[in-house]
């Protein structure tokens, strides 16, 4: 999966906190809100207030969750383990060592394996 097509993907499943999302969706994704935030940093710094970085958050707020959740789905982890990343250093290391993992092969409780079928663009 491709950097526009993961972000077309992530936005078409906006809220769809059901299924799974592979590695390469989260990331070009997370990718995608670094790139948005650098960009709404500087335009607020240019006009003196944090306006675009609130719009940019409230945005990228649902679809970045949506997509993590169906990313844990994927490693076979109910989403409330995102809730881990609220205790310091450990939960940040546990998460990030989920979503660097390859999912769950063949179907898991949450759906079939996203890369048993082509990813919808």
């Amino acid at each position: 999966m491709d950097f526009m097509t993961a972000v077309k993907h992530v936005f078409a499943n906006y809220a769809n906190f059901s299924g799974r999302a592979r590695r390469s969706e989260y990331w070009w994704f997370y990718l995608f809100n670094i790139i948005v935030n650098v960009v709404a940093s500087i335009v607020d710094g240019a006009i003196g207030m944090p306006i675009v970085s609130i719009i940019a958050f409230l945005g990228l707020i649902i679809p970045g969750i949506a997509v993590a959740v169906r990313r844990m789905h994927d490693v076979g982890r109910s989403g409330w383990w995102l809730l881990i990343l609220l205790v310091p250093l450990v939960g940040i290391i546990l998460v990030i060592y989920w979503f660097v993992q390859r999912g769950t092969v063949g179907s898991n409780e949450y759906g079939n394996d996203p890369y048993d079928a082509p990813a919808a663009s």
